[in-house]
């Protein structure tokens, strides 16, 4: 195992010491308060705390094995019974090594989630847009191919087609596993259909992905919650500007802020702006627990950090450049009709590995 772990596996094994000396300590035990929360923390840890001293035991035992057959020369046959020995041992470490790095790094608990997923506008004005409104499309028959259901939440669509956002979830077993490394900001090259020259300029967006949260997962006190209504605005029917349907919640602890106006329907609006919310709740409290649990292991391939440059879409070449592992394809149309599985695999191989040579 690589040094990282074993410097956490040590810093558990200390406080799990810590924890059973305050466990017997008469003040902590006559407040149940304190003693739950000890004993909780305890609980959590000592499963991971026993498999890493079983861990230590077989790595002596390897050592003295090993000490045997680097002497003088032995008989035979008691040499023999060491080989098998230490064959033996080191499928035991082996094994315990998997355990452990399953313990230290468990499997992301989301990615049997459904996901919320928002695409925003960046630089290039009205090209920008209109490159959401593609982004939107090629994500929409991927999730279709895979037979997953999709929902847009909000959209704030332009003149000529364009979405200076949209916000949609999608609703299907594995979908946060192939989404989870599209978050970030996705440029395109081409020749915007606004310019008359025909010179190519560069646009861009940026597409974050979150596991949809359910109401367990989050409460949301009344008194940390602020809610807006008013007039939607934009391409609708007859009801924009006519009624305040639209609503607006901000989360007053941390100022987030959700917006939604799609749907005729007040309460319609107001329940999907919480799904939204909670969403992005869950996702920050995540990314709060992943910082403070390993700050060195932000994966480079699935950060999520929407301000990396992942991708660029080049029309005129018809090229598409995976930045993150230096993957380019020439079959952009074929992508941009929602064939994603060759760009996905190749990012959830580099994954893979990535994480593979930190354990």
């Amino acid at each position: 195992m690589n040094r990282d772990i074993i410097e956490k596996l040590e810093l558990l094994s200390k406080r799990c010491r810590e924890l059973e000396i305050l466990l017997s300590d008469a003040k902590v035990i006559s407040d149940s308060n304190e003693y739950q929360k000890y004993a909780k923390e305890l609980a959590s840890i000592s499963k991971v705390v026993s498999k890493y001293e079983e861990y230590k035991k077989i790595f002596q035992e390897l050592f003295k094995v090993n000490e045997l057959l680097d002497r003088e020369p032995q008989e035979e046959e008691f040499k023999e019974l060491a080989r098998e020995e230490k064959i033996g041992l080191e499928k035991k470490m082996k094994a315990c090594q998997k355990e452990l790095n399953l313990l230290v790094y468990p499997p992301e608990p989301e990615l049997d989630r459904d996901i919320i997923v928002e695409i925003r506008a960046g630089t290039g004005g009205e090209e920008a847009a209109l490159f959401v409104a593609d982004l939107f499309r090629m994500y929409s028959k991927f999730t279709q191919s895979h037979g997953w259901r999709i929902e847009a939440m909000d959209t704030h669509p332009t003149g000529i087609g364009g979405l200076k956002e949209i916000i949609f979830s999608v609703k299907g077993k594995g979908a946060f596993e192939k989404f989870k490394y599209e978050s970030g900001t996705h440029r395109v090259q081409r020749v915007p259909l606004t310019e008359a020259g025909g010179r190519i300029h560069t646009s861009a967006a940026t597409v974050y992905v979150m596991p949809e949260a359910e109401e367990v997962d989050i409460k949301i006190e009344p008194k940390d919650l602020r809610i807006d209504t008013f007039r939607s605005s934009g391409a609708g029917g007859q009801h924009v500007n006519v009624t305040d349907s639209a609503v607006r919640l901000i989360h007053l602890p941390t100022g987030l802020v959700v917006s939604c106006q799609d749907e005729r329907s007040q309460y319609k609006n107001k329940s999907r702006a919480m799904r939204i919310l909670r969403s992005r709740l869950l996702d920050l409290k995540m990314n709060q627990q992943r910082e403070k649990i390993s700050r060195h292991r932000k994966l480079l391939v699935g950060s999520g950090d929407r301000s990396q440059k992942i991708r660029t879409y080049n029309f005129p070449a018809q090229r598409i450049t995976d930045h993150r592992i230096g993957l380019t394809l020439y079959k952009l149309d074929a992508i941009l009709s929602g064939d994603l599985n060759e760009l996905i695999s190749a990012l959830a191989v580099e994954d893979r590995k990535e994480q593979d040579e930190r354990k």
